[in-house]
């Protein structure tokens, strides 16, 4: 028999296990408030978001279709500018950026981190203020950094030694003196998936604190006049939960500002702690209190400061998740039901992995719900998956739908608000489905869907 090849089983998909399925929720039809957007509810057995029944979204915009609740973004950002008040609070654009959320961010007070030229381009389309934006990336070319240095953004993370030198060069030429600060690789384990772990050493993002890459990175920044060091960044992962993580990465940068104090005589003023904090996707799924995460925080600098002799640095997180992620679904329609005997029932929906690629990258876990209609009829073992020509095609792995589910149906999914329109894609030439945000009742599109003629745009 081939090493490479084997009798196929009766199970799929066994990449994402499970000791066994999951036990039918009490009431199939209940809108858990921890994971759904917070304006949601069931009237007449429909869910409505932001005052806008599913229903009625179909109908105008369409499925696949991402809707955004502008009430409940927008309170999470007002909670974040509140509880870090006197911090300063970045929100990671990668987590889902458009024009509108710009728009959002400058009317609640937050700054902006931005990953590329692109991202930075929405930004500025809207007139953001520069000053407010935080340009990231490991492998930032010299027209990024060039556009960075010619909007006057606010900071520059660099990521390795050729930044360093490729940013100094841009900014001597360009006559400017850009406020930096170093990504510090802490080694520090956050309990996540190893693709949204980004703080042990061997990956592509930061300077290793152990190796003492940061150290020279430093010397090599204060080597350079037209570079402006004014603090050190860290970033442990991605889906946390508790502050653990985050004390032990702090403690580690402050050796680091020690060091750097001793050997230059200089005090960095700030401090970025990044973001990565977890939201619920599934019941029992834990998410921190805003609030008690912002306190925790302050104090954990504070104490790890005092305790190294060092002045408090100004603090900086970047929350982009907990912004967006809980106030986005993802509407779809039924097409195929298939039932395999003694098994679960597959559930076809017009979207898949293009629209949520989530799943089939690092295991992802969802909560969805048939959301046109309640039901009384008996919970369904079932799986949600898409219509690419894919096997790993999922969105939901094992959850329960209605046993009187039919097509035409709508199906939501729950906290899709970020990663999942960023890393949108066109396999198998699906357009991109639209945007929609709801508030009081109305619906607006603030990201258009795509066409098959925009996928042709560009080929000759």
């Amino acid at each position: 028999m081939s090493r490479f090849a084997h009798p196929a089983g009766d199970r799929h998909a066994e990449m994402l296990p499970h000791e066994r399925p999951p036990l039918a929720p009490a009431d199939l039809n209940r809108i858990n408030p921890s994971i759904w957007p917070r304006t949601s509810s069931r009237a007449e057995g429909a869910l409505t978001v932001g005052g806008v029944d599913v229903r009625d979204l179909a109908r105008d915009h369409g499925t696949p279709l991402y809707v955004i609740d502008e009430d409940d973004v927008r309170s999470r950002m007002r909670d974040y500018a509140t509880a870090f008040a006197g911090s300063e609070v970045h929100y990671a654009g990668k987590a889902f950026l458009c024009k509108e959320i710009v728009r959002w961010l400058q009317d609640e007070g937050l700054g902006l981190d931005v990953a590329s030229s692109g991202e930075l381009a929405v930004a500025l389309s809207v007139g953001f203020p520069a000053g407010r934006i935080t340009m990231h990336g490991n492998n930032k070319s010299k027209a990024e950094l060039a556009k960075a240095l010619e909007a006057g953004v606010g900071h520059i993370v660099v990521d390795s030694y050729d930044e360093i030198a490729r940013l100094g060069y841009l900014a001597e030429q360009m006559g400017e003196r850009p406020k930096v600060m170093v990504r510090v690789t802490t080694g520090v384990e956050a309990h996540t998936h190893e693709f949204i772990a980004t703080a042990h050493d061997d990956q592509k993002f930061g300077l290793s604190l152990n190796s003492g890459a940061a150290a020279e990175a430093v010397r090599r920044i204060l080597a350079m006049p037209q570079l402006q060091l004014v603090g050190l960044h860290s970033h442990i992962g991605s889906q946390i939960v508790d502050t653990a993580g985050f004390e032990v990465a702090a403690r580690r940068l402050a050796t680091l500002l020690v060091q750097i104090k001793d050997e230059h005589g200089v005090v960095l003023p700030e401090l970025d702690l990044g973001g990565g904090y977890g939201i619920a996707y599934v019941d029992g799924d834990g998410a921190p209190d805003i609030k008690e995460l912002a306190d925790g925080l302050r104090e954990i600098v504070a104490k790890v400061c005092v305790d190294a002799g060092l002045p408090v640095p100004r603090l900086t997180v970047e929350p982009g998740r907990t912004i967006v992620g809980p106030g986005g679904i993802t509407l779809y329609e039924v097409g195929t039901i298939k039932d395999v005997e003694g098994l679960r029932t597959y559930v076809s929906i017009d979207g898949g992995m293009s629209d949520n690629v989530r799943t089939a990258l690092y295991g992802a876990e969802y909560t969805a719900a048939l959301a046109s209609r309640a039901s009384e009829a008996e919970p369904m073992l079932s799986r949600l998956v898409g219509k690419h020509c894919e096997s790993g095609d999922i969105i939901v792995r094992d959850f329960h739908l209605p046993a009187d589910l039919a097509p035409g149906d709508l199906i939501a999914v729950a906290a899709t608000g970020a990663y999942c329109r960023s890393l949108a894609n066109n396999y198998n030439y699906l357009p991109r489905p639209a945007v929609v945000a709801v508030s009081g009742g109305v619906s607006r599109v603030i990201v258009q869907g795509e066409t098959e003629d925009d996928l042709l745009r560009g080929q000759l």
